[in-house]
């Protein structure tokens, strides 16, 4: 088995002088990370963890609509366009050119605990394979350092990383939690 990668720590601060932790979710389309991702948010948090997180989208994606006010500055020609109300803001941000790195988009962020990433496949930062192999894709974990576990609905025999019950996402959380604290990387909470 491959060494553990460590967690990753990001360029920001997080409350009480905590560097920012990362942990990924990759898989290929279908198999669950998106509703496994939610439920470890929830599970986080009712630990007492502040959390954030980040999707990445194969393909273009659009938070406003056409005709709105802020599609509209969009459309004029802004970079960046912040909307805000009493209860949430956004910033939408153009990109003309090259895909920002994940690291980039971190620097964004919040101070929180943890930040779960879904997708980013290619980025090299410590991350659980979701893998159902109902799907008939390949495993990710073969050629992948970065995949510290795999989460799966069936046996995998031979594989090299720890298999966590894709369907206990309690479980999950408390592999995560052991492997962010093993290596330091996530305050004992009271």
């Amino acid at each position: 088995m491959p060494p553990a990668r460590r967690p990753t720590r990001c360029g920001n601060d997080a409350p009480a002088g905590r560097a920012l932790k990362l942990l990924g979710l990759a898989g290929w389309s279908g198999s669950g990370k998106t509703t496994l991702l939610v439920e470890l948010v929830g599970l986080f948090i009712a630990r007492g963890l502040t959390v954030s997180t980040v999707k990445h989208a194969h393909h273009g994606f659009d938070l406003d609509q056409p005709g709105k006010d802020s599609w509209r500055h969009r459309q004029s020609g802004a970079a960046e366009v912040l909307i805000a109300s009493g209860a949430r803001w956004a910033l939408l941000h153009e990109v003309r050119g090259e895909e920002p790195p994940l690291a980039g988009l971190l620097a964004r962020l919040a101070p929180v605990d943890l930040v779960l990433v879904e997708g980013f496949k290619a980025n090299p930062h410590p991350k659980i394979e979701v893998h159902r192999p109902a799907l008939g894709q390949p495993p990710l974990w073969p050629d992948r350092p970065d995949i510290v576990a795999v989460a799966a609905d069936a046996p995998l025999p031979g594989c090299s990383r720890p298999v966590l019950p894709l369907n206990e996402p309690a479980a999950i959380a408390d592999w995560a939690l052991a492997f962010l604290h093993r290596y330091g990387a996530v305050d004992d909470k009271p």
